[in-house]
């Protein structure tokens, strides 16, 4: 019985970042980057897929890679998701 769990959890952690990239974007402006935590701080627009309206707030990066790509000031459009609980980019452009 273990095992059919075990693949059913695997299949399901393969599909969230399907459903992640699906998400629709949000628009923001980059406040902070904290690349030693994996970090950037947003002040973004209504997120749908979240449920959240607009605010400053701290998400993890999906792709410490992706915070090279922007810096404090960039306006950007993005998606993000709640991955293993945490609020993520999980993609973003200038």
């Amino acid at each position: 019985m273990r095992l059919p769990l075990t693949v059913l959890g695997f299949i399901g952690l393969l599909a969230l970042p399907a459903a992640a990239q699906d998400a629709p974007l949000a628009t923001g402006t980059v406040k902070k980057i904290d690349a030693a935590q994996g970090k950037l701080t947003l002040d973004h627009g209504p997120i749908k897929n979240l449920d959240m309206d607009s605010m400053t707030m701290v998400f993890k990066a999906g792709d410490p890679a992706m915070l090279k790509t922007v810096k404090p000031g960039d306006k950007v459009r993005f998606t993000a998701d709640r991955v293993n609980g945490q609020l993520t980019v999980t993609k973003i452009q200038k």
